[in-house]
């Protein structure tokens, strides 16, 4: 059986709209004729970045191309099931933006194209980075263009650790809860973590999952790895930090906790660049109150690092002149003088993936780049140890979108939160969950 098998990469793969509404319809698959639309979903639901995407494709379709593209934007929480029932009704979208594992999710539904010329001709022209592109080569094909980079940081707020007389962030896991435990009074919470079933969550944990040295939960040969004392160790400090977290952190996704941390109901969160933009006119406070560090990492046996996603976009037209149309797009995207306009979608959270991308003047010029470039600066410096599960140190797991697909590890988090679990019965419990999601 082809999917399922583990694999190992011959690359280094460690790291390095007012549009349409969010109910969208189905998207464009069957023979070209006379429809010249290309659909395009993402899964970017916040207004200013379908604004910012939609900038993007105005622009585009201002070129007068032959095939004019239309987003349609989706939810990352509804999207496995969503992208499977539209390839059965053959309706998927020309153009799917998507991420590693769940590449290798969609990939054997059967009309992902492979794009190798293209990603060879772009790296040419631009240079991606040895971690932008081989999380998606397998067969010796490229299967999605890399578009941009997210990575996570400690995020902190500078004034409230000031007052609870903390005059460093933490670096080590010990710092972190320490700190938690000082930063909570009254109303005041240390830090606000997701411990919803959803991504956010999954995220997040495997950040601290990483600096724990539990990061790699597959063995050699591909076998599920869960239960191990690394990864107790990191559940262990998930639920002490919980301890410290806003009491309804179990609904939590990604917007709570960077509400909670801009009103000052919370000093600290671990998160990607979204929280640049908004924050002075959210929080009301000056932008050096805004803090970042490195995610803190384990006194003993743990290593730097946070989860990294290089995102990047699949082609599933099955018309040839409209893949065609769909490649001549991202041709245009990945140009200097058009990346900008993709990254500032969201400033900060969307990095670069090309050399000429991060020294491109449409990107570099923006205001919140410039005003936290000390903060870009380090995202871009910890994506240069970030990972994401089942491509670790050169890995390619393709059947790790079954187990990302399913959210088993905000599972583990919401036993140990809302059932009381032990993280002993909680790691147990994953890598039981983990083995029947590979088996299916």
């Amino acid at each position: 059986m082809r999917y399922g098998k583990f694999k190992r990469l011959t690359a280094v793969a460690a790291v390095s709209v007012l549009g349409l509404a969010a109910a969208a319809c189905g998207g464009s698959s069957g023979s070209a004729g006379n429809d010249k639309t290309l659909v395009l979903w993402h899964m970017e639901q916040p207004p200013n970045r379908v604004q910012g995407f939609q900038q993007l494709i105005d622009a585009y379709n201002a070129t007068d191309p032959e095939y004019q593209v239309q987003a349609q934007v989706q939810d990352w929480n509804q999207i496995y099931t969503k992208i499977a029932g539209a390839v059965q009704s053959q309706t998927q979208p020309d153009i799917l933006f998507t991420i590693p594992d769940f590449t290798t999710y969609v990939r054997p539904l059967g009309e992902v194209r492979p794009v190798t010329s293209l990603v060879e001709e772009l790296d040419q022209a631009h240079t991606f980075g040895e971690a932008a592109k081989a999380p998606y080569r397998d067969d010796d094909e490229y299967w999605a263009v890399p578009l941009f980079g997210m990575v996570q940081m400690l995020w902190y707020r500078a004034d409230l650790l000031q007052a609870a007389g903390i005059s460093e962030p933490p670096r080590t896991t010990a710092e972190l809860l320490a700190a938690a435990e000082r930063l909570s009074s009254g109303d005041q919470n240390g830090i606000a973590l997701p411990a919803g079933r959803n991504l956010a969550t999954d995220q997040v944990l495997y950040s601290l999952m990483l600096t724990t040295g539990a990061g790699d939960f597959f063995t050699e040969s591909g076998e599920i790895n869960f239960n191990t004392p690394e990864t107790v160790r990191a559940l262990t400090l998930y639920r002490d930090l919980l301890k410290f977290s806003p009491s309804d952190s179990g609904n939590y996704s990604w917007g709570e906790p960077q509400a909670a941390f801009n009103s000052g109901a919370a000093a600290m969160a671990i998160e990607k660049g979204q929280y640049l933009a908004p924050f002075e006119q959210e929080s009301g406070r000056p932008a050096s109150d805004l803090g970042c560090a490195p995610i803190p990492v384990a006194e003993s046996g743990g290593q730097p690092g946070s989860i990294y996603y290089s995102n990047a976009a699949m082609v599933m037209s099955k018309d040839d002149e409209k893949a065609a149309g769909a490649e001549e797009f991202l041709r245009f995207v990945l140009q200097p003088e058009n990346y900008g306009t993709l990254l500032n979608a969201e400033p900060g959270l969307f990095l670069p993936l090309t050399a000429d991308g991060a020294t491109a003047e449409s990107w570099t010029s923006n205001e919140v780049v410039q005003k936290y470039r000390g903060c870009v600066e380090a995202m871009l410096k910890q994506s240069e140890t970030g990972a994401l599960f089942g491509f670790v140190d050169g890995q390619y797991v393709d059947s790790v979108g079954k187990i990302s697909g399913q959210n088993v590890l905000a599972q583990v988090v919401q036993r140990m939160y809302s059932n009381g679990e032990s993280p002993e019965a909680a790691a147990q419990w994953g890598e039981e969950q983990m083995r029947a999601a590979v088996a299916e």
